[in-house]
């Protein structure tokens, strides 16, 4: 199963595998949640927006390629329990994989914390470090029922991309920056709903250290997620059938237009 991981075959170690996902989830927070929290209230022309969307595409890419070989970086509980779903994930190391993500992403978070104790004037409880919402705490005012449909929604597109580009090993190299492409769109669309999640680590980590409403809304941010994920993953076996049946047809009319000498 290991070898559907990802593209290049992922090691063995279990030990490894789960500091890989711990180091890169870390990596993910730290950046993406870091982007925004820095630059909020402090430079004016920040492209809120796309800036930060791109700094999380940016670190998913950047810690792709370097710790993907070794783990199939998931960095997202939704992603693991959609590939367990596809039976494409051992569910022995379903459990582990997630724990190593949220220990990642409570650390990203707490660095940030550090960091920004010492900022000046730093509002902690009004930037809540990225933490998710809805409702009164979402960008736009959202309900609760939007954000849900939203997180589900786009954690099902998500999922699925990583099912489809980790069974292509033609795509080896370049799964990593599609991935992050389509996590680059999918957060500048859902920011103003939730501020961005499709990751129950990603909100974990500044939800338990912001507290109080963070902890409240959080539930969502894992049930949405999780809700996508599964099904994406029960959804996989329709779509390899169907993308297999579209290669197989594709190959032989190669084959029918190879002229013979």
């Amino acid at each position: 199963m290991l070898d559907r991981l990802w593209p290049m075959t992922p090691t063995n170690n279990l030990i490894g595998r789960l500091t890989a996902e711990c180091a890169g989830t870390f990596w993910l927070v730290f950046m993406g949640c870091g982007s925004g929290v820095l630059a909020s209230g402090y430079f004016a022309s920040y492209p809120g927006l796309l800036g930060q969307p791109l700094m999380f595409g940016f670190a998913f890419i950047t810690a792709s390629y370097v710790l993907g070989p070794v783990s199939g970086a998931h960095f997202n509980p939704a992603v693991t329990v959609g590939f367990a779903a596809a039976n494409r994930f051992p569910v022995s190391d379903l459990v582990p994989y997630i724990l190593a993500q949220v220990v990642g992403a409570i650390a990203g978070a707490g660095l940030l914390y550090l960091l920004m104790r010492a900022r000046p004037g730093f509002e902690f409880y009004q930037s809540g470090l990225g933490a998710n919402g809805f409702d009164s705490h979402s960008p736009g005012s959202f309900t609760l029922q939007a954000a849900f449909i939203v997180e589900a929604a786009m954690s099902f597109v998500f999922v699925t991309m990583n099912l489809v580009l980790a069974g292509r090993r033609a795509s080896s190299m370049c799964s990593p920056f599609a991935i992050g492409l389509a996590l680059i769109m999918i957060y500048a669309f859902t920011m103003p709903v939730t501020g961005g999640s499709i990751n129950p680590a990603r909100s974990t980590g500044p939800a338990l250290i912001t507290g109080g409403w963070a902890l409240d809304e959080l539930w969502l941010f894992w049930a949405a997620p999780l809700t996508g994920g599964v099904l994406a993953g029960l959804c996989y076996p329709v779509f390899h059938r169907e993308l297999a049946s579209v290669e197989a047809r594709g190959r032989a009319h190669e084959v029918n237009d190879v002229p013979l000498h």
